[in-house]
């Protein structure tokens, strides 16, 4: 029995027959002992109440948890030996054509690569022979003439692109004028 109840048991009104009026504002009243045995077997009630709630709550905190990890059912299934070897032949003869035609393409694309890095060496030889100077090594006025050189190619591409634009500036004039 709680300590709150058992101090206001004295102060509670009956609300029983039997002599109400001796009850009503005495403080120092007492209650029938089948009233004060009632509300402690009351406040014995509640107080399980209460325990079994906290009891409850704390074993069911991880319910949402738990019924997602019961939901989840693994079916074990157990097959012999020849199935599975049937069933790995049959995926076998599935793929097989699949795995040889992208082994074919593999190999047609290295083919490609091995050809065109053969044609890229020739290529780098054949500079290599037109220019025996270039590796020897270069004097300082033949690298400001290369220099110049390039120069000159910019400005000439520069001025070849210019000449294009003016061109069908005034290809696109004439058309517009004749219209």
């Amino acid at each position: 029995m709680s300590r709150l109840s058992r101090a206001n048991l004295k102060a509670r009104e009956s609300i029983f027959a039997g002599g109400p009026e001796q009850y009503i504002g005495d403080i120092q009243a007492r209650c029938p002992p089948d009233l004060e045995e009632c509300v402690m077997a009351m406040e014995d009630c509640c107080e399980e109440g209460y325990e079994a709630q906290v009891l409850l709550s704390n074993g069911t905190r991880d319910l949402p948890r738990m019924t997602k990890i019961l939901q989840n059912e693994r079916v074990f299934l157990l097959v012999n030996e020849d199935t599975v070897r049937r069933y790995k032949t049959g995926l076998a003869d599935e793929i097989e054509p699949a795995i040889a035609q992208l082994i074919e393409l593999a190999e047609q694309g290295l083919n490609a690569l091995e050809k065109e890095e053969q044609a890229l060496q020739t290529k780098v030889e054949n500079a290599k022979s037109r220019r025996p100077n270039a590796s020897t090594g270069t004097s300082a006025v033949q690298k400001l003439e290369a220099r110049r050189l390039q120069t000159l190619i910019r400005q000439r591409e520069k001025l070849e692109e210019e000449v294009r634009a003016l061109e069908d500036e005034l290809l696109q004039s004439g058309v517009k004028t004749q219209r």
